[in-house]
């Protein structure tokens, strides 16, 4: 009898060994995607109604499709016409808000694209590839492709505008100008700056 309990004993040790030791690697799991993805990982917890197992699997399956892209470089003339028609359209905003949004939708699609991330025809494929290598600047990617086929209001695609310019630097190969979904004061890249994500 003594036996059994002994044996017993050891076998439930060894069950709750074994279980805290998975929580401890999953949780260490759930503080690098959260290193990794910053803004994006609490959306994702979101979409997943607060299912935070759930959406650590969709970010994993995001790294395991996307984690070895390599982005290509741009030339210099690529990339002095890319940041010539970003300030075009910026410019073209104050006179015509949709259509500068339309094109700030699609330049860094184009853009991504020539850096090796999947064609803008396959968004949502572009956009998490995108997330895996420029988390904290997606979101304002999202927000002006979003602005670009809604009804929003100027300031919406204003604000949509300035922070896709975040993505666009990050692409273009310029210091992004806003981390974490901080908002600069102007369209010219003029206000505050948060500092760059360690």
């Amino acid at each position: 009898m003594i036996t059994v309990l002994v044996i017993v004993v050891i076998v439930l040790g060894l069950s709750a060994l074994l279980y805290s030791g998975r929580g401890r690697a999953r949780g260490s799991g759930g503080r690098r995607l959260k290193r990794q993805f910053g803004p994006e990982y609490d959306r994702v917890v979101a979409d997943h109604d607060g299912d935070v197992r759930a959406a650590e699997q969709e970010l994993d399956e995001r790294v395991r499709r996307h984690g070895s892209l390599r982005e290509r470089p741009l030339s210099p003339s690529a990339r002095a016409q890319y940041v010539a028609e970003w300030a075009a359209l910026q410019e073209r905003f104050v006179a015509s808000p949709h259509e500068a949004v339309t094109e700030a939708d699609e330049l860094p699609a184009r853009l991504a694209r020539d850096r090796g991330f999947p064609g803008a025809e396959r968004f949502e494929e572009q956009w998490a590839a995108l997330s895996v290598h420029h988390a904290y600047f997606v979101e304002g990617y999202r927000d002006v492709h979003t602005a670009a086929r809604g009804r929003s209001g100027t300031e919406e695609m204003r604000e949509a505008m300035v922070e896709a310019r975040g993505l666009f630097e990050a692409l273009a190969g310029e210091p992004p100008v806003a981390t974490g979904g901080r908002r600069l004061a102007s369209l010219g890249g003029r206000g505050s700056a948060a500092p760059s994500p360690q």
